[in-house]
């Protein structure tokens, strides 16, 4: 099938527990729960999103689209697949590609749509009011705070590591303090920081 992407690139993965790591970032576009315009910010089903998945190039085939991530990722041989949501268009055509070039295949998702078998590594980040078909993984990483959306309220599920990911934005400052103190308390949760914005990388 057809693959819409909005960016290849090569960088360090900036969050959760695989941060530090060179990864290749395979950005598709599009979102279920937003339309990346911001005239639908405030109506979006998740208002606080900072990436640009809107448009892109268009990759024929999974292996057009996994040789695209080889060029751009050097010895890299660790891709994140994200989006917008990536589980709209990630499937096992591509995963099978990636494998085949040696790469391990990770995924940042929202959690609401099925993903397909064979991804290595999956994080899955919650957003309040929206069910959850991916219950399990290897990371539940929570931007925190959210209204309808407490840490608690997923510790019941099957991931291997839970963290907590300070809300961007004018209010970040405070929102890192309550983060803090929420892992303080509930060790069960680890802090996880965007290091890529700290750092000024993609």
């Amino acid at each position: 099938m057809p693959y819409t992407v909005r960016e290849i690139f090569h960088t360090l993965q900036g969050e959760g527990v695989q941060a530090g790591r060179p990864a290749v970032f395979l950005r598709f576009a599009g979102c279920n729960l937003w339309s990346g315009r911001e005239a639908d910010r405030a109506t979006a089903a998740c208002d606080f999103c900072d990436t640009d998945f809107i448009g892109g190039d268009r990759f024929a085939d999974a292996e057009t689209l996994a040789g695209a991530v080889l060029a751009a990722g050097g010895d890299t041989r660790y891709v994140v697949v994200t989006g917008g949501e990536p589980g709209l268009q990630l499937d096992a055509a591509l995963i099978g590609a990636l494998h085949g070039l040696g790469f391990q295949v990770a995924i940042e998702t929202n959690g609401t749509v099925e993903l397909p078998a064979g991804i290595d590594w999956i994080c899955v980040s919650p957003k309040a009011g929206m069910a959850l078909k991916v219950t399990r993984g290897d990371e539940l990483k929570l931007v925190f705070p959210q209204a309808g959306a407490a840490p608690e309220d997923f510790e019941h599920l099957d991931f291997a590591h839970f963290l907590l990911q300070p809300l961007d934005g004018p209010d970040r400052e405070a929102n890192t303090r309550a983060a803090i103190a929420h892992c303080l308390t509930h060790p069960r949760w680890r802090l996880s920081l965007q290091t890529h914005k700290l750092l000024g990388i993609p």
